[in-house]
């Protein structure tokens, strides 16, 4: 039959969410730690052992079998030690039992601050030691207060930490708010887990694209970059691993339902799905979507590539304060320049204007169909479509000779017609 004191530990490991052997373990350190206020025994090895069944308590004192007799703290001799164990030999180590009939009131004093300090010690453990496996990856969490230098997210079982270099400064945070939040970093700490995390990681960005697309998921299409500016603008490359399967539409979604979802997570913030490919002529010109990319000349040495655009699409390939071309040259981890076609021609001293092919054949739309963008503003609006579904919408057996000029459409019969109605009987 149990004691209360087998009772009493099933129950505190019930309350503290704990393993009833982490608990045993804490109070077995814990009357280790009273018996040895004992100067009798400070000096002992003494160690302590609690049967799980019944609850007995047994206090052992662990010693070293030597001929001559130095430390009877720690030492036994040969002779006394062949008295409680037959095969016994120098230089072996014994237990000796040493159970006292009663551990006294300061004793058990003693033994319950420490258990209790365990007992914390052991919760922390655990918080860490569930916390640790999340790092890099997404965690939902509640504002619980807002400091000057940092918030404070409650996430359940710990707190987490979302400092002022990690927030995104077009976001507003309010009490009670419930957040995505990427776990940046876990450490121990005296009061629990440390748990640092972030709005503004670009990762967060890659985890909210794998838990929304299953595709990701799956690995059938690949995320092979990311670069944020986080609060405004992103762009995300994308590849398929399966012959026939559209990345940027499956990332789309139906309706552009999957990135939408994306995007009102992250409060509207604007996302380029870019086509990635194994040409870095065509990615960089891709990366630069929604701008049509003349040339990309590239100098492998320096990593850097050099983007003729057409006049009218200069200030599009720029963008405002140059934020499309610098998360361009994030994406693809290489330095950009970009010039006109005017500015190159008179650079060159030509005397007739530059004319290259296209980085990229378009014949339905033009190169920055690799990308789809995608934001608040536009969420009624129907998703852009790559060049590569809208050649497939093209009937077989037509050509584009065979579609009618719009001057040789016939003009629409009206809807009221001049046949005067019949006269009703």
């Amino acid at each position: 039959m149990k004691s209360d004191f087998i009772v009493a530990i099933t129950q505190l490991s019930a309350e503290k969410n704990l393993p009833k052997e982490v608990v045993l373990h804490a109070v077995e350190a814990a009357l280790v730690s009273a018996y040895k206020k004992d100067q009798s025994r400070s000096e002992q090895d003494i160690h302590v052992k609690i049967n799980p069944v019944n609850g007995e308590v047994k206090v052992y004192a662990r010693k070293l079998v030597v001929e001559e007799l130095h430390d009877p703290h720690n030492q036994i001799e040969l002779s006394d030690a062949l008295k409680m164990r037959k095969e016994v030999q120098v230089d072996d180590v014994i237990d000796i039992e040493i159970t006292p009939a009663n551990a006294g009131r300061i004793a058990a004093q003693t033994a319950k601050q420490v258990v209790l300090q365990r007992l914390r010690e052991a919760e922390r453990d655990i918080a860490y030691e569930e916390y640790i496996d999340k790092e890099g990856h997404i965690i939902m969490g509640i504002i619980q207060r807002m400091e000057p230098k940092q918030i404070i997210v409650d996430l359940g079982k710990s707190e987490a930490v979302l400092p002022t270099s990690e927030q995104v400064r077009t976001e507003r945070y309010r009490i009670g708010q419930r957040l995505k939040l990427f776990v940046l970093e876990v450490r121990r700490a005296t009061k629990g887990p440390q748990i640092m995390v972030s709005r503004s990681h670009s990762n967060l960005l890659r985890r909210l694209f794998e838990l929304e697309v299953p595709e990701i998921q799956s690995g059938t299409v690949e995320l092979k970059a990311v670069a944020r500016e986080a609060g405004h603008r992103s762009k995300v490359a994308v590849e398929a691993h399966q012959e026939g399967l559209d990345p940027v539409g499956s990332c789309v979604g139906l309706r552009g339902i999957r990135i939408q979802n994306v995007s009102n997570e992250l409060n509207g913030e604007r996302i380029d799905i870019i086509q990635w490919h194994a040409d870095l002529q065509v990615y960089i010109a891709n990366a630069l979507s929604p701008a049509q990319v003349h040339s990309v000349k590239i100098n492998r040495e320096k990593m850097s590539a050099t983007v003729v655009v057409p006049d009218n699409q200069l200030s599009l390939a720029i963008g405002k304060e140059g934020q499309n071309v610098r998360l361009a040259a994030k994406l693809v981890g290489w330095k950009i320049d970009i010039k006109s076609v005017s500015a190159l021609e008179e650079e060159l001293g030509a005397e007739e204007p530059v004319v290259e092919e296209p980085v990229v054949e378009q014949p339905a739309v033009p190169v920055d169909s690799g990308a789809v963008t995608v934001s608040i503003a536009d969420s009624k609006a129907e998703p852009v479509v790559p060049s590569q579904i809208v050649e497939e919408l093209l009937l077989p057996g037509i050509e584009e000779e065979e579609i009618a000029e719009p001057e040789e459409i016939v003009e629409a019969v009206p809807f009221e017609s001049e046949v005067e109605p019949e006269t009703p009987l």
